[in-house]
């Protein structure tokens, strides 16, 4: 039995084996063959069972995914069957008397080396199916497996260095109980899709990789963040009493799925939703949302190989606006960048992306994007109650661009005879030191703001939020946050305009009383964070709470706050 400590970043408690999520090794040295018939045997074998495998990931896709995405495996099918790749490769074998994982790189570099030269897009593409299918078939002849997430189908613990969106989408909770990783921090991209679909996690072990191997018994527990390997019969019991106390203690927030949200002297907020994809709306309304605050819509781009079409992104949105019944839904305009990225934009590399070409930058540069975006956007208006938030917004100017590319669509649409909502309130995210400190300017021409700590926090603090090495200077509860938190909403407050949070900070513990206390107006968090929030809310007194985050303001550490909030709210 062992022990990591981690990252507490889904709540929740997962007991099941190991599922090790991590790239193979497909090293293998030439060899001199003698039985070259028995050889080439083996490599049929291979191909036959790479067309096996990859005819059920292409049905299983095709089922949870969408034919699109099947299509992918179908091109790689065609490369399993195609005797101008097979042929050259048996008959190396043959004259050369070499082993098959050696004839087989030699000739599948020849020809991802060829078609890459190749100036025909398509044909670059093909380079990219034979070096996908290169790898299956080879892990086959070297008995090594490949992972494949959406492919689990029993219950397991996922171990991996780290999670990209895409791998986590791919979870299916039916199977996947839990996971870990070695890297990433509350807000990484991994632990906030894992939050949406109600699977524990514990991110940043350092060396959870290293530590377990595959069936091993594994313990992940998202409340505390820590992960037990092989654990006692005794400590696994203990464990499944735990399951059984937080499974109650969800069933008690349950109740209070069609209240409203108010403070023990009767001040009301709302408690929203951060979503990814129309998907996540049965879990908002399960969870007792009033609305969405943050519709993240650069999901809609990833996972694929071009941008999705105006038509689909109207569905998209449309979907979530009629599922919502006319509760509000604040829709971010897509904000690709960072770490997240579409290949097939073909952005160059940067030094510091999180810093660079991201977000609104992108959107005002790339402007037939935006546009398809703002009139699927703007056509979908009149099916709900739509907010528009532009993202990663520095400057005044920035903003009055992508409003006025937004007012030139509406226009077009209108002299089209397309019907558009008259009541869009167009916002920005808070996310940049700079944008709060001049929130006073901004917040006469924005109808709201929505403060996104996640990257506010790591400007503020200059550490990278998804390095755990610096994870110690994510801090929300640090007096400097609170500060441009209290600036952005007394800002707001002034020109008559609300403030929502749509940052992880929203939903958390320590920082709610005091952001009831500063005044916030809309809480967003992930869908399962909402009940508790709501229960913790009905305890506390607004008027207290202001008086403590008044005084939260005058202190000089994140400690200090920490020590003060946990005080005065230890009663409750």
């Amino acid at each position: 039995m062992s022990f990591l400590q981690g990252i507490a970043a889904s709540s929740g408690i997962a007991i099941a084996k190991a599922y090790r999520l991590v790239e193979p090794d497909l090293s293998f040295e030439k060899k001199t063959i003698e039985k070259v018939d028995s050889e080439v045997e083996r490599f049929e074998a291979a191909i036959a069972q790479s067309k096996s495998e990859l005819e059920m990931i292409r049905d299983n896709a095709r089922e949870n995914l969408g034919a699109d995405k099947a299509a992918i495996f179908e091109a790689h099918l065609l490369v399993l069957s195609d005797p101008e790749l097979l042929n050259p490769i048996k008959d190396k074998v043959k004259s050369d008397k070499v082993n098959a994982e050696f004839a087989l790189k030699e000739t599948a570099d020849m020809f991802v080396s060829m078609f890459e030269s190749m100036d025909n897009e398509y044909m670059r593409e093909r380079a990219a199916d034979i070096r996908d299918v290169t790898k299956r078939v080879l892990s086959h002849l070297l008995g090594v497996k490949i992972v494949n997430p959406s492919m689990i189908s029993e219950e397991v613990v996922v171990v991996a260095e780290d999670l990209t969106p895409s791998d986590t989408a791919q979870l299916n909770r039916q199977f996947v109980k839990g996971f870990t990783t070695d890297i990433g921090g509350r807000t990484s991209h991994s632990a906030i899709m894992a939050r949406s679909l109600e699977i524990p996690a514990v991110v940043g072990t350092k060396t959870v990789t290293r530590d377990i191997e595959n069936g091993d018994l594994v313990i992940v527990d998202g409340l505390k963040g820590e992960v037990h390997i092989n654990p006692t019969p005794e400590l696994v019991e203990q464990y499944k009493k735990a399951t059984e106390d937080f499974e109650a203690q969800k069933a008690e927030w349950a109740k209070l799925k069609n209240e409203h949200t108010y403070s023990a002297d009767g001040h009301q907020v709302e408690l929203v939703a951060n979503i990814g994809t129309p998907n996540d709306l049965e879990g908002v309304m399960n969870n007792g949302g009033e609305g969405v605050g943050l519709y993240r819509t650069e999901f809609l781009y990833m996972g694929r190989d071009e941008l999705p079409t105006e038509e689909e992104q109207f569905e998209s949105y449309k979907a979530v606006l009629e599922g919502l019944e006319g509760k509000p839904v604040v829709v971010r305009t897509l904000d690709i960048g960072g770490d997240k990225e579409l290949p097939y934009l073909k952005l160059p590399k940067e030094m510091n992306p999180f810093l660079g070409f991201r977000a609104i930058r992108l959107c005002l540069e790339e402007k037939e994007i935006f546009r398809t975006q703002l009139r699927a956007l703007l056509r979908a208006s009149t099916y709900g109650n739509l907010k528009i938030m532009f993202p990663m917004i520095a400057t005044l100017d920035e903003f009055r661009q992508a409003k006025a590319m937004l007012e030139e669509e509406k226009a077009k649409l209108q002299g089209e005879g397309i019907e558009v909502s008259d009541k869009i309130e167009v916002g920005i995210m808070v996310e940049i030191p700079s944008t709060a400190v001049l929130a006073d300017q901004f917040a006469k021409e924005v109808d709201f703001f929505s403060i996104g700590t996640n990257d506010l926090i790591q400007y503020t603090m200059a550490a990278d939020r998804m390095n755990e090495r610096v994870s110690y200077l994510y801090q929300p509860y640090n007096p400097s946050i609170l500060r441009l938190v209290k600036m952005v909403i007394d800002a707001a407050h002034k020109e008559g305009k609300w403030t929502g949070m749509c940052g992880e900070m929203a939903g958390d513990e320590t920082a709610i009383p005091l952001l009831l206390g500063l005044g916030l107006d809309e809480f967003s968090m992930s869908a399962t964070s909402i009940l508790k929030a709501r229960s913790q809310i009905r305890y506390l007194n607004k008027a207290e709470m202001e008086k403590l985050a008044a005084e939260a303001l005058q202190k000089s550490t994140t400690e200090e706050v920490i020590e003060m909030v946990t005080a005065a709210t230890s009663k409750n």
